[in-house]
């Protein structure tokens, strides 16, 4: 078979995986763990089954994103999965929350590999793995660090599956408009802002900052949202975003092409639905990110 030319093909010819091994990982066992992670965050823990998973949030008071991380579940635990390019450490930030509770935190990071494999190469694996992956669909393995990740990714690469580097993982995800915590938006932002609004269960009782974050739903709106768009030419991220020549806005991140480019942005609410521009005049052609 021909090999894709660059990680980007690779992952949108259904050949791609991705080594995450950097990214945090907390195990959550005990017996009261997955209610106990089912009250603190915004998804339908309680809901998952083993080998399934979900993105969740981790709210303050006011409805501000603390965290944004994947939940997956295994036989016996949880496993939370987060990018380190965010501010805080889900562990640290779980950990004042345990109080009486029979649950056990433990930081995974060091001793276990994670892989994310995309799409199609799912059905490569030959392995148990919980999905959809934190990537999107596909499935993520986790297995111990060492001698068993170097076996997992040589079998991989023996079922035809290329590796795809950080800088085309990063192009693919902003072409797909998959924003990222401490890229695109902060933990000052509202989970209406940034599109993840499908990460909240709203059927449940109760989670940390239910109220602020029915609120923006029912009575009103953010005011910045994430929006994904494409130009012709290059940019850089922190370049101003205009409408009518009037700065609302900038981008988070850019994947330069060769010809037209893709790129993430914040802009204010009220104008997302606008004719954007770059400073040069350029037409930004705009969906929302979520």
């Amino acid at each position: 078979m021909q090999r894709a030319s660059t990680g980007v093909d690779a992952i949108e010819a259904g050949r791609g995986f991705v080594d995450l091994s950097a990214y945090r990982k907390v195990r959550v066992g005990g017996a009261d763990a997955v209610t106990w992670l089912h009250d603190l965050l915004t998804g339908d823990v309680a809901g998952l089954t083993p080998g399934a998973a979900a993105r969740s949030l981790l709210l303050t008071p006011t409805g501000r994103i603390r965290a944004d991380v994947h939940v997956a579940r295994g036989e016996e635990d949880l496993l939370l999965l987060q990018d380190p390019d965010q501010p805080d450490h889900v562990g640290l930030l779980l950990a004042p929350y345990t109080l009486s509770a029979d649950v056990a935190l433990e930081d995974a990071t060091a001793t276990v590999a994670l892989f994310a494999v995309l799409g199609a190469a799912a059905g490569r694996v030959g392995h148990p793995g919980t999905g959809p992956s934190i990537l999107g669909e596909g499935l993520d393995v986790a297995v111990g660090a060492g001698a068993p990740a170097w076996r997992f990714e040589e079998a991989l690469i023996r079922a035809d599956l290329v590796e795809v580097g950080p800088e085309d993982l990063e192009r693919w995800r902003i072409v797909h408009g998959r924003a990222r915590m401490g890229v695109d938006f902060t933990q000052d932002s509202l989970p209406a802002e940034a599109g993840l609004e499908t990460a909240i269960d709203w059927t449940k009782g109760c989670f940390l900052g239910q109220e602020s974050a029915a609120k923006v739903r029912n009575l009103g709106h953010p005011p910045w949202v994430l929006v994904s768009c494409t130009f012709l030419g290059p940019a850089s991220a922190g370049d101003a975003v205009l409408v009518g020549g009037g700065e609302v806005g900038h981008l988070t991140s850019v994947a330069v092409g060769d010809a037209r480019s893709s790129a993430i942005g914040r802009v204010r609410w009220e104008a997302a639905d606008d004719i954007l521009t770059l400073p040069d005049g350029r037409l930004l052609r705009v969906a929302r990110v979520g």
